[in-house]
């Protein structure tokens, strides 16, 4: 029985592109053996693909440094006698534990990440505007490289799952529309201006007929979420308030989500969820847009400079981020009334 191992250690959104990718490879694959390497947290996101074995890494403990990664690659060698690694991440980690497998003997493949693609499409002089293939087009890639090819799905099929009680003892059960937001994002280039974002929370919040969650991660999100839940109506902060399995739980009941573009995007994507993604520095032409999310409900401008970056780490040369500033918080409304009906 073959095993593949499948590397892709970070960042949360794109660990959860995996998942259209790991599912379409053990479906048409029952009988080989998976085996990912991934952060422990993330581990959630593979909970319902069955037969899969999960290795945690561990950056800052056991697997810290060269004597790390070697111990980790003669573990993995040794329990899970692997013969084909797909390497999803390609970063100086994965680059070290992938050419070990290399020099034993296995079979090795490592994601194409564009770069040359995304560098015209970012630049500021010739810029080339044109959709690139997807982040999760490219895992698949790896997998054909390595011998398993996979058809993947147009987009993944609508799932519900029990509502986790931290939200029924609040919210109820499920009346109504469900909306989510989840206004953050790792960088500034892709995050729209809180108080125009929470200018659209105040207006969604006047529907009686529909509910508002609102996601995001630290304390400082948490303090933003926890005051809008308090000064608007039906709305609901999820943030600090369950783990991240039960957070797809509740993110699986939404109608619809309002994210960036960000892990919330593609967390939505693995249920079915519609997601009204908004964009500034960076654009769906990168190959980020979430698995079967239409372009239709992406919010952007057509701004001259845009993308600029392809993470959204970039400074903006204007120094006020316009591409994000001239998106109205009505645009924002329109659209998710456009997906949950008016």
């Amino acid at each position: 029985m073959k095993r593949i191992l499948i590397i892709r250690l970070g960042a949360m959104g794109d660990v959860a592109m995996t998942v259209p990718v790991v599912s379409a490879l053990r479906e048409a694959y029952p009988d080989v053996r998976i085996t990912i390497l991934t952060t422990p947290f993330f581990q959630a996101f593979f909970r319902h693909i069955p037969d899969i074995e999960l290795v945690p890494f561990d950056k800052k403990g056991k697997h810290k440094g060269v004597t790390g990664l070697l111990r980790l690659w003669r573990n993995i060698g040794k329990q899970y006698k692997v013969d084909a690694v797909a390497d999803f991440h390609d970063v100086l980690r994965t680059k070290t534990v992938r050419t070990l497998f290399r020099l034993s003997g296995k079979r090795v493949a490592v994601i194409d990440k564009g770069r040359a693609e995304k560098k015209a499409l970012t630049t500021f002089i010739d810029k080339v505007m044109r959709p690139l293939e997807s982040t999760i087009e490219r895992y698949a890639d790896v997998l054909g490289q390595i011998g398993y090819p996979v058809s993947l799905p147009a987009a993944a099929e609508r799932t519900v799952h029990p509502v986790p009680a931290a939200i029924t003892e609040r919210a109820g059960i499920k009346t109504g529309k469900w909306v989510g937001i989840a206004p953050f994002a790792q960088h500034k280039g892709k995050v729209y201006p809180v108080e125009r974002m929470e200018a659209a929370v105040k207006g969604l919040s006047k529907n009686e007929n529909v509910r508002l969650f609102i996601f995001g991660g630290g304390p400082k999100e948490q303090a933003v979420a926890d005051e809008w839940a308090a000064n608007y109506p039906n709305t609901f902060s999820a943030v600090g308030k369950m783990g991240l399995s039960e957070e797809l739980d509740l993110i699986s009941n939404l109608d619809c989500m309002v994210s960036m573009d960000s892990a919330a995007m593609h967390m939505a994507s693995l249920y079915g969820v519609p997601v009204v993604s908004i964009w500034g520095a960076t654009h769906p032409y990168a190959g980020f847009m979430g698995w079967g999310q239409s372009v239709e409900l992406a919010v952007q401008t057509d701004h001259p400079c845009r993308p600029c970056s392809v993470f959204g780490n970039t400074p903006c040369i204007h120094g006020d981020y316009r591409c994000l500033s001239y998106i109205s918080p009505e645009s924002i409304e329109d659209k998710v009334l456009q997906v949950i009906g008016k």
